[in-house]
């Protein structure tokens, strides 16, 4: 007997859920390229208008985007930042929001650059210190917004504890899961109202789509989403909708095998003498191993510990030297994909951040991000071997 929907394992939901065979009878979700839709009558109540407003391609994706956090709502954004930004734009001045102090360039430089004057008191805090943000909390306090793993550091927040402090005092909890991904992280299980995924990342996985997306259990927050998106218009055109539902197909199959790259190549780093420190939360060196265990787990609840390694090499090495080094490991900015990427934080994805910022925080202009890829991973430790022996 076949199981029902609610009952198939998350690989199997990736595959099927928001992926109706039409009345045509195919077999992929169709692209519906049009930017309006017949109505029967002046006076029309049709489900499809205009496509600014929702398509039967966005409706799939949204569909499928919702399953993979367990969510009632989905909202699909032309970008993470879009995303990001609807999130922000749902607080009126004089709110107070928390952001975790060790967050995205581009989300540092939204809040301090272009949201500065619109009178929300957005303060950066260490949101892996519970203690310090219970004592952050302000009777105008609105929401806590997680990025955990951060970017680049990988420090963790506990989802569910910080949940629990903020349901106490009716705040609510966004958690930018980018660095994770629904394979290994689904924040609203823990509590939190709202997941935000740059889907560019891990959800798309060949970096060939620009897109964003939000997850959303608190109902009100999602009316608010709603009116945002649709007035907004920062959807994705149907043809980025389209690829994103295709990629979310293989997400567990290329997951894993990032996983399990990552981990292998974060102990060949720990134990090399030309790289001065290691930061991968899978590695029992890390300060926060036995949470990045208890909070990253697989769909079948085993524990991972994701794809992203960030490593700084000795200062002998120079940067240059080594990327031109470089061949199958591309050096460019984004993350999550099949094809190998890393990056220097300091000078590419973290430049908007102030110096003094950047050096309190851990971010030095020897630190690397590297984002593994389901490459074979003897071929990547060969090759970051050789990038730092012939310099």
């Amino acid at each position: 007997m076949a199981k029902k929907k609610d009952k198939l394992h998350f690989t199997t939901k990736t595959i099927h859920v928001g992926n109706k065979i039409d009345e045509t009878g195919a077999a992929v979700t169709p692209i519906h390229f049009t930017s309006t839709f017949r109505q029967p009558t002046f006076n029309s109540n049709s489900e499809y208008v205009y496509s600014r407003v929702g398509s039967p391609t966005l409706a799939a994706l949204e569909e499928n985007l919702a399953m993979l956090e367990n969510a009632h709502h989905a909202f699909a954004f032309s970008s993470g930042m879009a995303a990001m930004t609807a999130i922000f734009m749902m607080f009126k001045p004089g709110d107070h929001v928390l952001i975790s102090r060790n967050v995205y360039g581009g989300v540092f430089r939204l809040v301090t650059k272009v949201l500065n004057d619109n009178k929300v008191d957005f303060e950066f805090i260490d949101t892996t210190n519970l203690e310090t943000l219970s004592e952050s909390i302000r009777d105008n306090t609105k929401l806590i917004h997680l990025e955990t793993p951060s970017n680049p550091l990988l420090e963790l927040a506990d989802i569910e504890q910080v949940s629990n402090i903020a349901q106490k005092h009716n705040i609510l909890v966004s958690v930018d899961n980018t660095f994770m991904g629904s394979y290994g992280q689904r924040p609203l299980d823990l509590g939190a109202d709202i997941v935000m995924h740059s889907t560019t990342k891990f959800l798309s996985g060949h970096s060939d789509v620009l897109s964003g997306a939000l997850m959303v259990n608190n109902d009100d927050a999602a009316e608010k989403i709603s009116l945002i998106q649709n007035t907004g218009g920062a959807l994705p055109s149907p043809f980025d909708a389209w690829l994103l539902l295709r990629s979310v197909k293989t997400l567990s199959v290329r997951v894993e095998k990032q996983f399990k790259n990552a981990e292998i190549i974060a102990k060949w780093l720990d134990s090399n003498s030309r790289v001065t420190k290691v930061i991968y939360p899978g590695l029992q060196s890390h300060k926060q191993f036995d949470l990045a265990t208890k909070q990253h787990y697989s769909p079948d609840g085993d524990p991972v510990y994701g794809s992203m390694i960030s490593f700084e090499l000795d200062s002998s090495i120079k940067l240059d030297n080594f990327a031109k080094n470089l061949s199958i490991i591309t050096l460019a900015e984004s993350l999550g994909g099949v094809k190998s990427l890393i990056s220097c934080p300091y000078s590419m994805t973290h430049a908007s951040v102030p110096h003094q910022e950047k050096t309190e925080l851990g971010i030095t202009p020897n630190l690397l991000r590297f984002s593994v890829g389901i490459e074979h991973v003897d071929d990547l430790i060969s090759e970051l071997d050789y990038a730092m022996n012939h310099n």
